[in-house]
């Protein structure tokens, strides 16, 4: 137990649970019981309102524990005062005067909740396990909000887990080339984003940077479309048509789901890579471009040569570098960087200026759903949440009314109608899977950060050592596998 005295000397990795009540003989025998059961937290006891303000005001409890009746200051204006010096601050009340009209009270002035005095212990550990992993979250969540203003614009690749540091790395490497690249990943991953990454990095930077759909375009058209025409090579041919390979002389070329186009047109591509010239439709004679492409598709090419769907020599013309984009279900750690990234995103995209944030509960929902529709699905579901969101602070209240107003955001969700035969239906067992889900992924997170050192996970998470790795115990995470 720490006193007033001492708790400027304080580690900055251990949790602190600041205790007040001016019984004083009560809050010491309160402080004993807590750390018997949570030995990685810290007690601070002080008899008074005023010294409570005071520690606040140069530490930063992650708990605070509190009785309504005290002389000089009343536990309703601490909790006023305490909430404005830290607003993510959680506060519980613990009186001996529990009536429902006093529980409503300090509810709404900002406690987290409200305990009466004898307490049951198991109640009362089970609060302060929550109180706690509502601050760690809160802390999370600011911690989000500053690394998404230091990483910049809406085209990055944002997250901090090792399947993108792997995309990154890729990316860095093929930029330096000249070869073709093709890029591999499911629809939403994406795809077309990592393809401006590779131009933009690379020597070509300056120069075009043109994408195709090549789905979007009827296959009598993509030719023409591609490599020009010139005036009079078909009926509507009015002007000659340089074509995207020439509009891209120079620079790059992005032919997006390349999986989808037809045979006819792969061998009139393939005859352009291999010569670096273009035909355009009814020319007599080529055109030379320097043009370096990049193709991305979702199907499974390898698959498509089997079937005769696709040429056997283009496929190895395209894949000289390669790149996988990985579905989001295999980075959920990035879950919650990228929602908070997407949510100012659109909050700039709709012209507000107010920063709107998100509640722990609602990454907690985000970064367990399966995410079918990848990194595009997310970004769905932030814009319109961002569009429906009239305060500042995006709650599992405006979660539900979305889902409501959008019944496909939530189809593959644990508790949609579809997936609910495989999650529980008992609310304490499924609230327990959401939670060991978003701690599982917060710990791997975490752990990929700091190549697998506890100390540095332990100090950057607000956890002690030893309840970091009672964390990893549980969960059978080997710290090994991260270094």
């Amino acid at each position: 137990m720490l006193d007033q005295q001492t708790i400027s000397n304080h580690a900055p990795e251990e949790p602190i649970l600041l205790i007040v009540d001016d019984e004083q003989d009560f809050s010491r025998g309160l402080s004993r019981l807590i750390q018997g059961n949570f030995p990685e937290l810290q007690t601070v006891t002080v008899d008074s309102g005023r010294k409570a303000l005071a520690i606040l005001a140069k530490s930063q409890p992650q708990l605070l524990i509190t009785d309504l009746r005290m002389p000089e200051m009343s536990g309703m204006q601490l909790i006023s005062e305490a909430l404005q010096a830290q607003p993510g601050l959680s506060i519980v009340v613990l009186s001996g005067f529990g009536t429902i009209e006093l529980a409503v009270q300090a509810l709404q002035a900002g406690a987290y909740d409200f305990l009466t005095k004898p307490v049951e212990p198991s109640l009362l550990f089970r609060v302060i396990r929550k109180g706690l992993e509502r601050a760690r979250l809160l802390e999370e969540n600011n911690r989000l909000r500053q690394i998404v203003i230091r990483q910049g614009t809406q085209d990055e690749l944002v997250g901090t887990g090792r399947e993108i540091q792997r995309v990154r790395k890729t990316i860095a490497a093929i930029a330096q080339s000249e070869y073709t690249v093709l890029i591999n990943g499911e629809s939403g991953t994406g795809k077309e984003l990592a393809a401006k990454l590779i131009h933009r990095s690379g020597p070509r930077a300056t120069k075009p940077f043109v994408t195709v759909d090549c789905p979007s375009i009827p296959e009598n058209l993509l030719e023409s479309e591609l490599f020009g025409y010139v005036r009079g090579a078909f009926t509507g041919a009015d002007r000659d048509h340089k074509g995207l390979f020439a509009a891209a002389d120079g620079g790059t070329l992005h032919l997006d789901e390349i999986g989808d186009i037809g045979l006819p047109v792969q061998a009139k591509l393939l005859r352009c890579l291999q010569s670096g010239e273009v035909r355009p439709i009814g020319a007599n004679k080529s055109i030379q471009v320097d043009v370096r492409v990049i193709a991305s598709t979702n199907r499974d090419l390898v698959a498509a040569l089997q079937e005769r769907s696709f040429r056997e020599d283009l496929f190895y013309r395209l894949n000289v570098l390669s790149l996988t984009m990985p579905p989001l279900r295999e980075r959920l750690e990035d879950v919650p960087l990228l929602a908070t990234h997407m949510l100012r995103c659109a909050c700039r995209e709709s012209g507000e200026e107010a920063e709107k944030e998100i509640s722990p509960e609602v990454l907690q929902w985000l970064s367990q759903r399966p995410w079918p529709g990848n990194v595009r699905e997310l970004q769905n579901i932030m814009r319109r949440l961002s569009v429906f969101c009239n305060e500042n602070r995006i709650d599992m209240d405006l979660v539900a009314m979305v889902i409501t107003e959008h019944p496909e955001a939530v189809s593959s969700h644990p508790l949609g109608s579809e997936g609910i035969g495989q999650f529980s239906l008992d609310y304490k067992k499924a609230k327990a899977q959401v939670i060991d889900t978003f701690t599982r992924s917060y710990v791997k997170k975490l752990l990929s950060e700091t190549h697998g050192n506890i100390s540095e996970a332990a100090r950057i998470s607000g956890l002690s050592r030893v309840a970091l790795q009672k964390i990893l115990s549980r969960l059978d995470v080997q710290a090994d596998q991260y270094r």
